[in-house]
């Protein structure tokens, strides 16, 4: 049996003080009563320290321990007519205050039978009691459950109380999220903007030298002697690099360009098998083992009670090529990648989940940032622009991931006043 810290409390010094001073008061002082109230208050002072009392049965025997101590100590002391009566207290106050109200009512009857019961051993051949006596008796019965029944009141409110600071805590704890959501966007779309702005710049300037060194790498590969396989090599590199920087380029253009939605209503089964039928076809082949191991599969897990969507057609299917795909190179080989639908709260919830190698804490703020990437030729523009769509679209982006474990994209697309998105 598990025992708490022994250590005195003040609490703890009343008790014994209390039982102390009943002691000296009581008027009959015999051994019998002074072993019950040594052992009523130890077992107020020791039984909140073990912790098996703390559990549903070790409360109910906690209980029923001071109602049995409790009516011999009144057997010990003039029975019916004992002074301390009202230790019955004990065990009414703490069902009271840690049963239900059958719980509570039952204690309260079985006190109260216990101190009538004392009236069984009176010899009623030669007692006889009188009225005010029996009122007497009465009035001490009915004491019990009124003060029980006070303590319930009370100890309800305090629960009421109590669930309403919990619910107040989760609440302000829901809305400190919220805000730290909110304020992350904030930060997010100013740098965007300030991304984007440069990156138009930029991307403006270096498209009219790209294509100057595109023409000349053209025409000096076109003038070289037939033999000179070095130069000619060299020549095609410099045109195939400027091809990659130019596509680059277009990339920095579209991430920084303003989207104009044309919004339609389209069916999210349909939206998505595109998305996962684009990506399996840019395996080469389809299906095919990478590297000699086995293809990653795609599980659909539709809900067949999604309605359609208002969305831009091309770009959600764009949200969700990028997302499946970043899910197939996550995941280990013979892995699975799943793509869910199911209708929630005024419009759709689509995720991508995967058991991949998951996203490194430090990097999950990151990982929507413009040119942020951990892939060796990565860009760093695939999920801002993701970012970027479905917030257009007045929708919300959220990821769970547990490195080891793989990561869960969720997006949610409003159903009321999308129509109303800028088109």
């Amino acid at each position: 049996m598990a025992f708490a810290p022994l250590a005195l409390h003040a609490q703890d010094l009343a008790w014994l003080l209390l039982f102390s001073a009943l002691h000296f008061a009581s008027p009959v002082r015999n051994a019998a009563e002074v072993e019950l109230l040594v052992l009523l208050g130890l077992f107020q002072v020791i039984s909140p320290r073990v912790v098996w009392f703390a559990t549903p049965a070790g409360n109910l025997a906690a209980i029923a321990a001071k109602l049995v101590l409790g009516w011999l100590l009144i057997g010990v002391s003039y029975g019916i007519e004992s002074s301390y009566f009202l230790i019955l207290l004990l065990p009414v106050v703490s069902a009271a205050t840690t049963l239900t109200v059958w719980g509570a009512t039952g204690v309260t009857v079985l006190a109260m039978a216990a101190y009538l019961s004392f009236l069984l051993f009176l010899d009623w051949t030669r007692v006889t009691v009188p009225v005010d006596q029996i009122r007497e008796i009465s009035l001490r019965a009915i004491f019990l459950p009124l003060v029980g029944f006070l303590t319930y009141q009370l100890a309800q409110a305090n629960r009421a109380e109590g669930r309403r600071a919990q619910q107040a805590v989760a609440e302000l704890a829901e809305a400190n999220q919220h805000l730290r959501e909110a304020e992350e966007a904030v930060r997010r779309a100013d740098r965007l903007a300030a991304l984007g702005q440069l990156t138009a710049g930029l991307a403006h300037e270096l498209r009219n030298p790209l294509g100057t060194i595109k023409s000349s790498s053209e025409l000096l590969e076109r003038r070289l002697p037939p033999g000179d396989t070095i130069s000619q090599e060299l020549a095609g590199f410099i045109s195939s690099e400027v091809d990659r920087t130019n596509s680059l380029v277009t990339r920095f253009l579209e991430f920084a360009r303003p989207l104009r939605l044309r919004l339609e209503e389209t069916a999210v089964d349909d939206l998505l098998d595109r998305a996962v039928t684009q990506v399996l076809r840019q395996q080469n082949p389809p299906g095919a083992a990478r590297n000699g191991e086995p293809p990653v599969h795609v599980n659909k897990n539709y809900s067949p009670d999604v309605r359609p969507v208002w969305v831009d057609r091309e770009l959600t299917e764009r949200v969700f090529v990028n997302l499946i795909s970043n899910a197939l190179e996550a995941s280990p080989a013979g892995g699975v990648v799943t793509v869910k639908s199911r209708e929630v709260a005024e419009g759709v919830e689509l995720s991508v989940i995967d058991r991949g190698s998951g996203i490194a804490p430090e990097h999950r703020e990151s990982i929507f940032n413009p040119f942020f990437t951990t892939k060796p030729e990565g860009v760093g523009l695939g999920l801002a622009i993701v970012a970027k769509i479905v917030a257009e679209h007045r929708g919300q982006l959220q990821v769970d991931s547990t490195p080891g474990e793989g990561s869960v994209f969720r997006v949610w697309l409003p159903r009321s006043g999308s129509q109303g998105a800028s088109q």
